[in-house]
């Protein structure tokens, strides 16, 4: 498969946003976990620039601005109208004290603390930030960032953050930002589909960006979800391909699901998928990658990189060829469901896993 292949998001105004099939993800370039040195982040940057990607992400929250910082490194390199460029609002990083700064996963952050703020200013204030932080002039996608329970701790909390979009003119500033030509795109990146699907009832959105939720093990998001984006001409940008772990390293010993050790249910049915993998010579991680383009409704997958070794590895997972026989078998052993698009179903041969 070529990854330069583009698909659009947002083609019904006339500026529609064409996204290569794999994007380049922005939170490990944060400090995810661990700290990535500047000469590893410019060189996954640029690897990934020249491996033929050209929609890249990033958030104010990944790393409290320095993954925007970072990304402005690569962009000047590259050229702006070179690339698509999504980053989120959400998030307000104000300074503070030492003892006050608050970076989540990240680590080596710059001396900042979070506020979260979907009000009309807090959308204007972030936007301004984040411009500054990538030094564009604008960027093409803007996403109202985890809104969903599982960020924000309860859905108690995730409906009073979607009140606060809508009620206190969060969504607005998007929309007039989105009317005025300063993005060309509006939408959401959460790690769950059901807050997605609440947004679409509420607003018009042109993607989301869903992270884990359609995957090799999870395609909950076929029952309504997943359908309606199609109705409605709504782009999913796939984060999460690997369920947080597990799909890049199979069922061993500590693998992650959902950012936790997975339980058992989870390892055997991973080992199942695992046995149909090797049974047709093909890895794990290569299979989670390429499934989810599948569905005609994800116009790209976005997997994790923080060295260009990474990159490099991602791009080939994406061209190594699948059988159809290997979907098909997953299919047959009830280990996908069974009106789950398959990737050989939307290309012409099947030759390359019919993502090209």
């Amino acid at each position: 498969m070529d990854i330069s292949q583009t698909s659009l998001l947002n083609h019904r105004t006339q500026r529609p946003v064409s996204l290569t099939k794999m994007g380049f993800g922005g939170a490990p370039l944060g400090n995810l976990y661990r700290k990535v040195s500047e000469e590893d982040a410019q060189a996954s940057l640029q690897a990934a620039f020249d491996a033929g990607i050209r929609y890249f992400d990033t958030a104010p929250q990944y790393g409290l601005g320095r993954s925007e910082m970072r990304f402005a490194q690569g962009i000047k390199r590259f050229g702006r109208d070179a690339i698509q460029l999504s980053t989120k609002i959400g998030r307000l990083l104000v300074d503070c004290e030492p003892q006050e700064v608050t970076p989540e996963a990240f680590v080596d952050v710059p001396q900042k603390r979070i506020v979260f703020d979907y009000s009309y200013d807090g959308v204007m204030r972030s936007y301004e930030a984040s411009k500054a932080r990538l030094d564009v002039e604008q960027a093409d996608i803007l996403l109202v960032h985890d809104v969903c329970a599982f960020s924000q701790g309860s859905q108690e909390a995730s409906d009073a953050r979607v009140r606060e979009l809508f009620d206190q003119g969060g969504y607005r500033a998007l929309s007039e930002l989105r009317a005025a030509g300063d993005i060309a795109a509006i939408g959401a990146g959460v790690n769950e589909w059901q807050v997605c699907e609440k947004l679409l009832g509420l607003g018009d959105f042109d993607g989301f960006l869903l992270a884990g939720r359609y995957t090799l093990l999870e395609q909950e998001a076929l029952d309504s979800f997943l359908p309606l984006c199609e109705a409605r001409d709504v782009g999913i940008i796939l984060g999460g391909p690997y369920n947080s772990g597990i799909l890049a390293t199979g069922a061993i010993e500590g693998a992650k699901y959902n950012y936790a050790p997975a339980p058992e249910d989870i390892l055997e049915r991973v080992r199942k998928i695992e046995a149909v993998c090797a049974a047709h010579n093909v890895p794990l991680i290569a299979a989670a990658l390429q499934f989810v383009l599948g569905h005609p409704a994800v116009k790209t997958v976005v997997p994790g990189a923080v060295s260009a070794k990474e990159v490099e590895a991602n791009v080939a997972l994406m061209q190594r060829p699948i059988p159809h026989g290997l979907w098909s078998d997953l299919r047959g052993e009830g280990l996908i469901r069974p009106e789950a698009p398959l990737p050989s179903e939307q290309g012409s041969d099947g030759s390359d896993g019919g993502l090209a």
